[in-house]
């Protein structure tokens, strides 16, 4: 795997019984697969220093430590975002 496509994947810091949670993993599931983007999803509940940082915000989206949106998927950021991305050479 390359490093650019190591670095194309959004992180969700999500809780397990959170509805809006899923509904945001969801809304991302199509748009990380037209960019090529790999979802990972974190459960807060398990992290506490990620509780202690985000506990109020979550669901977020994250890109590295870029925060995209929290709370539900604003779709027209995360687009925006991901056309900014650099492409991968496909030679």
């Amino acid at each position: 795997m390359s490093a650019v496509a190591a670095e194309r994947t959004f992180t969700v810091l999500s809780r397990e019984w959170c509805h809006l949670c899923h509904d945001l993993v969801a809304a991302l599931e199509p748009i990380a697969t037209e960019y090529g983007w790999k979802i990972e999803v974190i459960d807060v509940d398990r992290h506490p220093e990620l509780e202690a940082r985000w506990d109020e915000l979550v669901p977020v989206l994250l890109h590295g430590e870029r925060e995209l949106c929290h709370y539900h998927l604003d779709e027209a950021a995360v687009r925006a975002y991901c056309s900014g991305f650099p492409l991968e050479s496909r030679a």
